[in-house]
């Protein structure tokens, strides 16, 4: 929980035009350059970072970062957090692996996986606003139920037989270029969620919620409902990253997807989204998904092992949680500063 008072955050707020603007040319605006300073110097630096083939793999990787992080960034602007999305994703996966085992075709298991994913984002929606539990002791423990469920229903083996035509357009490219054809559908996906969050009363809703949700119940927000639907929305879009994931690599297997949702909360913090709610913008999000799957991309060229990415990925978090508030803190002491020297008295 925040420990800003209710005028303090309120004013935070980005709800006008002129606030969002104020923001990009901030945090928001400092990420974006950074991550494109960085894309420039790993071109130029880093063997194959810079080749067609290698931005193909890195759409491809950046994919179900960017699909978790939409939901997730709206779940943390309301001041609550969804940390059962990977395990989402492998329970998901699991279920489609039994499923195509027992001999449901592919155009059927599909939107079933997002249902699955659905209910349980709900179970979490449920537990959060409706038992008004802590969304982090929630969904640490889904997370855990989740994974479980996930190996109950298919153990340590592996389905791997998804017909090619289905895993072929998966990692295949728009006509002779070198673009994945995730790329469009994943664009649509983000530009509906940037409309719901900064053009829609849905989205002014949900930052209300999250810069004071009592003041928002008092102004007829249904603050419950509106928490509850976005844990339905993660879950239904950690259900359809689940089938992109097992087609993607054509393998359904419990343990997918692994440990991404500390990848997927540290993007989202990086691009802005403040931890304690109220704040946030998606073009944030986005950089800050670019720039994290873009280093950890380019770690991966130098031959920089998996232990030391984890180290990376953590301390980005750490990072992005620690230096917005920081330079909130260094904000607020300067302008009070500058205030009590206008109320000294000159001689």
């Amino acid at each position: 929980m925040s420990t800003e008072t209710a005028p303090d955050r309120v004013a935070d707020r980005p709800q006008s035009g002129r606030l969002r603007s104020s923001r990009m040319v901030g945090w928001d605006g400092a990420v974006v350059v950074v991550t494109a300073l960085f894309i420039v110097i790993a071109a130029l630096t880093v063997e194959h970072f810079g080749t067609s083939r290698n931005a193909g793999f890195l759409i491809l990787d950046l994919a179900p970062v960017l699909l978790l992080a939409l939901p997730m960034t709206l779940i943390i602007v309301t001041g609550e957090i969804d940390l059962s999305v990977a395990s989402t994703v492998g329970l998901t996966s699991s279920a489609m692996g039994v499923m195509w085992n027992n001999g449901l075709p592919l155009e059927t298991i599909m939107p079933l996986c997002v249902v699955i994913g659905a209910v349980l984002g709900a179970v979490n929606g449920i537990f959060v606003t409706a038992l008004g539990l802590p969304s982090l002791a929630v969904t640490i423990g889904t997370l855990a139920l989740y994974r479980g469920l996930a190996f109950v229903l298919l153990g340590d083996t592996a389905v791997a037989d998804f017909p090619r035509d289905f895993t072929g357009w998966t990692i295949g490219d728009l006509g002779a270029s070198s673009i994945p054809n995730v790329l469009i559908p994943m664009l649509v996906i983000a530009g509906l969620f940037a409309a719901v969050l900064h053009a829609t009363p849905t989205g002014r809703a949900i930052v209300a919620t999250g810069a004071n949700a009592t003041a928002a119940s008092f102004a007829g927000i249904p603050v419950g409902r509106v928490k509850f639907w976005l844990y339905v929305t993660s879950g239904a879009v950690a259900g359809l990253v689940g089938v992109f994931w097992t087609l993607r690599y054509s393998s359904a297997r419990a343990d997918n997807a692994a440990g991404l949702e500390l990848t997927v909360v540290a993007a989202v913090l990086l691009g802005g989204v403040s931890i304690f709610g109220g704040k946030g913008t998606l073009p944030g999000v986005l950089a800050g998904v670019v720039l994290l799957t873009s280093l950890q991309n380019a770690l991966r060229l130098a031959d920089v092992s998996t232990e030391a990415l984890t180290v990376v990925t953590g301390s980005l978090l750490i990072v992005s949680v620690l230096a917005p508030n920081v330079v909130t803190a260094v904000r607020t002491t300067l302008s009070r500063r500058r205030a009590r020297l206008r109320m000294t008295p000159t001689s």
